[in-house]
């Protein structure tokens, strides 16, 4: 097929019908252009509407393992294997809401944060972007950033760890 043809054909593509608020049509040529290029995600906007479709198994979100403590007086301390390496406790400081996690108030700025870093319960950690909306989050703790459990640009849940703070 010459390339006249298909301009011609492109061109000549039926004009998609929006009959609510979401075009079902054009969401099914999505994801039809998500496959073909094999892409995991895609985000668009237009105005005040905004689509985020992903498609394939979540990404996995690494999750710290949680010991149980034992009902009723003090929990006693953590037995290790018999090489002498305790696990301690960690504070977790969690997404207050659902948006897109940012380590840095811009792109070309430093990290809040960084393994490391010593934060106080006013520290900046992060900024949540939900609904073009740019929302700082505050560590609500003392102690030194252990882990950062999410990348920069990541989509998070609400109440999704963020950070461990040892303290």
């Amino acid at each position: 097929m010459s390339e006249k043809s298909q301009s011609k054909k492109k061109a000549t593509a039926p004009a998609l019908k929006t009959t609510g608020p979401m075009d079902v049509a054009l969401l099914e040529r999505i994801v039809k252009l998500m496959e073909a290029n094999d892409l995991n995600m895609i985000e668009l906007r237009d105005g005040d509407r905004r689509v985020l479709m992903r498609r394939g198994p979540a990404a996995p979100v690494a999750m710290p393992i949680q010991i149980a403590a034992p009902v009723g007086g003090a929990a006693p301390l953590p037995q290790s294997a018999g090489n002498g390496v305790v696990e301690e406790k960690l504070h977790e400081i969690k997404s207050p809401m659902v948006g897109t996690f940012y380590s840095a108030p811009s792109p070309d700025a430093k990290p809040f944060v960084t393994v490391g870093s010593a934060v106080s319960e006013e520290t900046d950690v992060c900024v949540i972007e939900a609904m073009k909306v740019f929302n700082n989050v505050k560590a609500e703790c003392k102690g030194t950033i252990a882990r950062i459990l999410v990348n920069n640009g990541q989509a998070v849940e609400f109440n999704q760890v963020l950070f461990l703070v040892r303290p």
